[in-house]
C-alpha cells in the first residue's frame, strides 16, 4: 500500500545535522520510506494524509525500561533506590502472575504508543507476555530477561533465569518481521556474581547479542563495587567479558574517566534516565562528557514505578534543561541534540539498522506532533517547540512499519477497555 502524507513541516538528520522540510510530503510505501522532501511526487498513492498543522519526526526510541512495571506506578515512593528496590518492588514483583505482567506490558504499550514511541528496550521476567503484546501492538522492542544471582553455591549452568534468557533468545529474536530484538541481559553488578556473569556473557558473546545492563546508578552501587573488587562496575563487568560483543548501559551516573575509556573502546551506549534518577535521589549522568567523549548517548524513562511514567517528550524535556541549569549554562544541551539522542541514537543502541530517521529506504517510523494546540503556538522554531512545549496530547500519529498504531487519540491495534479492565483486576489481586 502507497500512502502520502502531506503539508507537514518535516524533521530528519542528514550528515548528523538536523534538518527542517516546509510543507513537506512523505511518501510510504508498505513498510518503508520511498520519498522525503518538498515537493510532491508525481505517482498514484492508494491514500493521502493532509498532515497542515502538524510537525513530522521520526519515531521516538525508549531505550530503558520495564515496561510492566506500570503496574507498580507510585509504589515506594519518595525512597532512595535500595530501599525503593529491596523494601518495596521485591515485595510485590514475588506476587505477579504472567496474567499481571501481560497486562501491565498492554497498559504500557498504550502509554508509548500515545506519546510519540516507536521502538523500546526492556528488561523483566516473564518476557514472552512482553514480546506477545508487541507483536500484536505493532511497535518495535529490544526485550531482554534479566540475569540475577542470589545463591552463591548455585552453578551458571543451572540458573532458570539464563536458561530463561537463552530460550526467549532462541524463541523470540526477530520475530514479528524483525520487530522484536532479544537482547542479553545482567540485571546489575549488585544483583549477580562474578562466575555468573563471566558464563552468562560468554553466550552472549557466542551469539554476538546486545547485553543491556545497570551501571552505576547511584554512587552507594558504584563505592561498594570498588570496596568489593577494587573496580568500578564498568571495570569488573569489562573484566568478565560482558563487553566483548555489543552493549549498553542504563544510567551511568557515576562513571569515572577510565569508565569513560572503557564504553568509548567497547562502543557501549549510554542510556540517559533523567526522571527516575532525579525522583529517587540518584543524581543524573554527566552526558555532555559522555558526548564529548564520542560516546553514544540515548534515552529512557526507567520503569513507571521510578519515573513515574513512559512519557518520552516528557523526558526529552526534562534532560534538555537539568544539565544546562546545573552548569549555569544555556549552550550545552541544544534541542537538536536531544532529539538526535531520542531517535537515531536509539536505533544505533538497539542496532537496527535503516531504522531512527526519516530517509528513503528507512522503515516507516514516524510521530506526527500537533501545532494547534496553544502551547503549540506560535511555531517559530520546530526542534525548539518539540522538545520544552510539547506533551504526549499534541500527538496526533504513532506509525511503525507504516502502519498506523495510534490516530487522534485512537488506538488502531490495542483493545483499550479490555486493557483497563485486566489492570483493574491485577491491581485489585495485587495490593488488596
Amino acid at each position: 500500500m502507497k500512502t502520502l502524507y502531506k503539508n507537514s513541516t518535516i524533521l530528519n538528520f542528514l550528515d548528523g545535522k538536523l534538518t527542517v522540510i516546509k510543507n513537506g510530503f512523505l511518501a510510504v510505501n508498505d513498510d518503508l520510506i520511498e520519498y522525503v522532501g518538498d515537493k510532491e511526487p508525481e505517482c498514484a498513492f492508494d491514500c493521502v494524509k493532509d498532515m497542515t498543522g502538524t510537525i513530522i519526526m521520526p519515531g521516538i526510541y525508549n531505550c530503558h525500561t520495564h515496561s510492566p512495571m506500570t503496574l507498580l506506578r507510585g509504589v515506594g515512593s519518595d525512597l532512595p533506590l535500595d530501599k525503593w528496590l529491596f523494601q518495596k518492588v521485591f515485595p510485590v514483583e514475588d506476587k505477579l502472575t504472567a496474567q499481571d505482567i501481560e497486562a501491565g506490558s498492554y497498559l504500557a504499550l498504550m502509554e508509548m504508543i500515545s506519546s510519540g514511541t516507536v521502538s523500546f528496550s526492556d528488561m523483566y521476567f516473564e518476557p514472552e507476555k512482553t514480546c506477545e503484546a508487541v507483536g500484536r501492538a505493532g511497535l518495535r522492542a529490544n526485550i531482554s530477561r534479566p540475569v540475577q544471582c542470589f545463591d552463591p553455591t548455585e552453578k551458571p549452568e543451572d540458573s532458570y533465569r539464563i536458561k530463561q534468557s537463552i530460550d526467549l533468545y532462541d524463541n523470540y529474536n526477530k520475530a514479528f518481521d524483525g520487530r522484536i530484538l532479544v537482547d542479553f541481559c545482567i540485571h546489575a553488578e549488585y544483583t549477580c556474581d562474578e562466575k555468573t556473569t563471566r558464563y552468562y556473557s560468554s553466550l552472549c558473546n557466542e551469539s554476538k547479542g546486545n547485553m543491556h545492563i545497570h551501571i552505576s546508578e547511584t554512587l552507594k552501587e558504584h563505592n561498594e563495587c570498588i570496596g568489593k573488587y577494587n573496580m568500578t562496575p564498568t571495570k569488573w563487568f569489562e573484566s568478565l567479558g560482558a563487553f566483548d560483543s555489543r552493549a549498553f548501559a542504563a544510567h551511568c551516573v557515576f562513571l569515572t574517566e577510565e569508565d569513560m575509556e572503557i564504553f568509548k573502546n567497547h562502543n557501549i551506549s549510554v542510556v540517559h534516565n533523567p526522571t527516575s534518577n532525579m525522583k529517587l535521589g540518584s543524581g543524573f549522568a554527566p552526558v555532555e562528557d559522555y558526548i564529548a567523549k564520542g560516546i553514544n548517548v540515548a534515552l529512557g524513562t526507567d520503569g513507571a514505578a521510578s519515573n513515574n511514567n513512559l512519557d518520552m517528550l516528557e523526558e526529552m524535556h526534562i534532560a534538555s534543561l537539568i544539565h544546562n541549569g546545573y552548569h549555569r549554562d544555556a549552550t550545552i544541551m541544544s534541542a537538536e541534540k536531544i532529539l538526535k539522542m531520542a531517535t537515531v541514537n536509539g536505533a544505533v543502541l538497539q542496532g537496527r539498522e535503516n531504522c531512527g530517521n526519516i530517509l528513503p529506504g528507512y522503515k516507516a517510523d514516524f510521530v506526527a506532533i500537533g501545532t494547534d494546540a496553544p502551547n503549540m503556538i506560535p511555531c517559530l522554531d520546530e526542534a525548539a517547540l518539540i522538545v520544552y512545549s510539547a506533551g504526549r496530547s499534541d500527538v496526533r500519529l504513532t506509525v511503525v512499519d507504516g502502519k498506523v498504531l495510534y490516530e487522534k487519540g485512537e488506538f488502531l491495534t490495542l483493545d483499550k477497555e479490555k486493557i483497563y479492565y485486566d489492570v483493574k483486576k491485577a491491581v485489585e489481586r495485587l495490593y488488596s
